[in-house]
């Protein structure tokens, strides 16, 4: 009797053995859904000073929201719209000549983040066949944005009223051709005269190629035709032509750039038929640290009036309306050394600069800047920046025909803080 019951039990353990245990059912993929919100939110406080006996010093808190929706792929369609709103809180600052720009007082430094509220990005768009065709208002950054930029660090983002096609068709060649008849600038929809909306027949070629190894190489024709205005005079239009190499050797990161600029038929008869510009740099990396070499230089009247400038000539600012054409550009150099670390404390990357700025004869007798940033990034959505520039001008020069552009020292200080959703 025990041996049968004792056989019963092994045979049923070796047919439960030999049961496969059945696989968790996987859940169904999250489908994404139709339409999706995008929040970039930014609270910034800013002091800034120019020491100039007609103005006082400013301080300005400023807090900005882009708010939209962007809709899921559906046969390559898709779409996005998103607007754009900035409070002052605290407004002792002047956020740009022009009573229609608030806050308003000509006695104070300017920092240019007016209160707005507008329609920053609205565009429906196709990708299919190695192409993206994008129609409507969008954001355009090309290259380093030193020509085409969306001016990222002010409050009031540039954006364009355009149509733009990207292809990728050739391998390692990606083309883009952009028309814009209408760039919307930083001022906000309430600014007049010099500082408002540049309208006009706006054309831009990029083509980059990144068959040559590691090397990137860029060609490009920019048609910036403006409407002429009483404030710009057809100052800023210009047809640029320009290459630039990007080329890694060893541990240092090689950057050339040359661009000729001529005027339109709308150019003021002061305006030279031609301009040059040029930028040089080189970046060696050793173990965690990044130190760059760089000299830029544009020549008599060479604009930029579309770049994102406070990416360039220091974040003083000192020149940034002499580069995008508010007032006559005499030349520029811009000798600068950076470096830049992580910091072995607290996720913190810290960069800084030294400029030397001359006229476009390279005298250096403009003045000097340091700059220093603090960068913390505490995920992928939050992340804290604090800025610091000091530009030490050599002061007025006395010649009538060679002033200095930026006569006066200048102060600024930021500190940020930016998420994402």
């Amino acid at each position: 009797m025990k041996y049968h019951y004792a056989l019963a039990l092994a045979t049923l353990a070796t047919a439960h053995a030999g049961t496969p245990t059945p696989d968790p059912v996987a859940p169904p993929p999250t489908e994404e859904p139709w339409i999706k919100p995008i929040l970039n939110i930014r609270a910034r406080f800013e002091y800034g000073d120019i020491d100039s006996p007609a103005l006082r010093s400013s301080s300005a808190f400023t807090l900005r929201e882009r708010v939209g929706l962007v809709t899921r792929d559906w046969h390559g369609f898709s779409a996005l719209v998103e607007g754009e709103f900035t409070q002052a809180v605290l407004d002792s600052y002047d956020a740009g000549p022009g009573a229609a720009v608030s806050p308003h007082d000509p006695t104070r430094t300017p920092i240019l983040d007016p209160e707005n509220n507008e329609l920053n990005q609205a565009y429906l768009q196709y990708a299919g066949f190695d192409t993206t065709v994008r129609a409507g208002r969008q954001r355009i950054i090309l290259d380093n944005a030193a020509f085409v930029g969306n001016v990222g660090w002010r409050q009031n983002e540039q954006t364009y009223d355009a149509l733009s096609i990207s292809n990728t068709s050739i391998e390692d060649l990606t083309l883009f051709y952009a028309y814009a008849n209408r760039a919307n600038r930083i001022f906000g929809s309430d600014a007049m005269g010099a500082l408002r909306n540049f309208a006009g027949d706006i054309h831009f070629l990029n083509a980059a190629y990144k068959g040559c190894g590691e090397a990137t190489l860029t060609g490009y024709a920019y048609f910036m035709d403006f409407d002429e205005t009483a404030a710009n005079a057809g100052y800023i239009s210009n047809n640029t032509y320009g290459i630039c190499a990007a080329v890694p050797v060893g541990p240092v990161d090689l950057y050339s750039e040359f661009a000729f600029q001529t005027d339109t038929g709308s150019s003021p008869v002061m305006k030279p038929d031609e301009s040059w510009y040029a930028h040089l740099k080189a970046a060696y990396k050793a173990g965690g640290h990044t130190f760059t070499l760089g000299y830029e230089y544009l020549d008599a009247d060479f604009v930029t009036p579309l770049a994102t400038v406070h990416a360039f000539n220091g974040f003083a600012d000192a020149f940034i309306g002499n580069r995008i054409g508010l007032a006559r550009n005499p030349g520029l150099a811009d000798l600068y050394l950076a470096h830049s670390t992580p910091l072995p404390f607290w996720g913190l990357k810290f960069t800084h600069a030294l400029h030397l700025f001359g006229d476009n004869n390279s005298d250096f007798d403009y003045g000097w800047e340091y700059d220093a940033v603090l960068v913390k990034a505490f995920n992928e959505n939050f992340k804290a920046i604090a800025k610091f520039a000091y530009f030490d001008s050599e002061g007025p020069s006395g010649n009538p025909f060679a002033p200095n552009i930026a006569p006066f020292d200048t102060t600024r200080f930021s500190i940020e803080l930016n998420y994402t959703f």
